[in-house]
């Protein structure tokens, strides 16, 4: 009864913490998205003259809810959908009535105009989802059309978009950070534990060191939607611009890291081949993978500090010499296959330090070169 207990209340304290880091997480899209919603009902209440400008606050809130995250495209989308839906709703109910067949038909003629418009995903959904509105819930009254609606829909919009970009702007390197942890940890955590292992012929950990690798994938997807976030944001949000530097070295960084973890993972492979045929295992074929994963957490912390990654750099290039020598020493087939992917990893990385590939592959060369021997190949 007393663990079962400890057991209820270890889960309970867990579920608190979490959930408490995600409104610290979420915040910020909360501030905004209450500040965007007054200030859109103030504009087309007080500015423009509305009696109840109920779609003015709603619109804002759509624009900010969906786009965090997005594309400013989507945004504008949204934005445009939400109007187009509401501006068609209004004229054809006014014209044909209510009813099944006449909300089937605001639907479809909204999407047809959205498509027709050049519009994506989000725009053709909310102006369907916005002619709905209309046609179910506020009909045109017989006074004729107004274009209220639209023009609220419109103020709503611009005023998400603008307090995104102006008034508590997200920050860009917060963003990007958070999303490139999870990446550069399963990098760097995996080849680190592949070297232990490696030491202790410990399949099952090359295993498991291999399995986070490829699980990392997908956090190359987020990495990249948030760059593009924290791209948008940076070049919007004047308040943002002085994050531009340190911003495009992840920009420069990200499509290396890319290739990095995905030629480590075949390094993992064959190192678990290696291990499992007994082939040769010069001690410094292990140095260079601990190496490469200590210049990649190196990277993360000089990309976080918005500094020129040179530790990782220099690490990655200890890497290379490391194999060079383990070269030099003799490996078998396996062995000589890690020895090219921590050389192609050991590029990937410094490229993602900031050089460019000439010199990278000139520093590269040169570190694996001068152990390897005169006829070596």
């Amino acid at each position: 009864m007393v663990l079962a207990t400890d057991d209820l209340a270890r889960r309970t304290g867990a579920q608190l913490r979490d959930r408490f880091r995600r409104v610290r997480l979420n915040v910020l899209l909360a501030l905004q998205t209450g500040i965007a919603a007054g200030l859109a009902w103030l504009i087309a209440h007080e500015a423009i003259g509305h009696r109840a400008p109920f779609f003015a606050p709603i619109a804002a809130v759509i624009t900010l809810a969906v786009s965090v995250g997005q594309r400013l495209r989507r945004a504008f989308e949204l934005v445009f959908g939400v109007a187009i839906g509401i501006a068609v709703g209004d004229v054809l109910i006014y014209l044909i009535g209510t009813g099944p067949w006449q909300i089937g038909l605001v639907v479809t003629l909204a999407i047809v105009t959205a498509i027709f418009l050049g519009g994506g995903s989000s725009l053709v959904t909310q102006a369907a989802s916005s002619a709905v509105l209309v046609a179910t819930l506020t009909p045109p009254t017989t006074n004729g059309v107004s274009y209220d609606r639209f023009v609220d829909a419109l103020v709503g919009g611009l005023v998400g978009l603008g307090v995104m970009a102006l008034l508590l702007p997200i920050n860009p390197l917060t963003v990007v950070g958070r999303a490139a942890a999870p990446a550069l940890d399963a990098l760097a955590d995996g080849l680190a534990e592949t070297a232990e292992a490696l030491v202790a012929h410990d399949t099952e950990r090359v295993e498991a060191a291999l399995a986070r690798m490829r699980a990392a994938e997908g956090d190359l997807r987020t990495l990249q939607e948030a760059i593009d976030a924290a791209t948008e944001t940076a070049a919007l949000a004047p308040v943002r611009w002085r994050t531009r530097s340190a911003l495009n070295q992840y920009i420069d960084a990200a499509e290396h890291v890319a290739r990095a973890l995905r030629n480590s993972r075949v390094l993992v492979r064959r190192a678990l081949t290696l291990l499992r045929d007994g082939e040769t295992l010069p001690p410094p074929l292990i140095e260079a993978v601990g190496a490469l994963g200590e210049a990649v957490s190196w990277l993360r912390r000089e990309l976080a500090d918005g500094v020129e990654p040179v530790a990782a750099r220099e690490r990655a290039l200890r890497a290379a010499s490391e194999v060079g020598i383990a070269y030099a020493e003799g490996v078998d087939f396996s062995g000589s296959v890690i020895v090219a992917q921590v050389r192609s990893a050991a590029v990937d990385l410094v490229r993602a330090s900031g050089l460019d590939g000439k010199e990278t592959h000139r520093l590269v060369r040169r570190a694996v070169g001068r152990h390897v021997p005169p006829d070596g190949r």
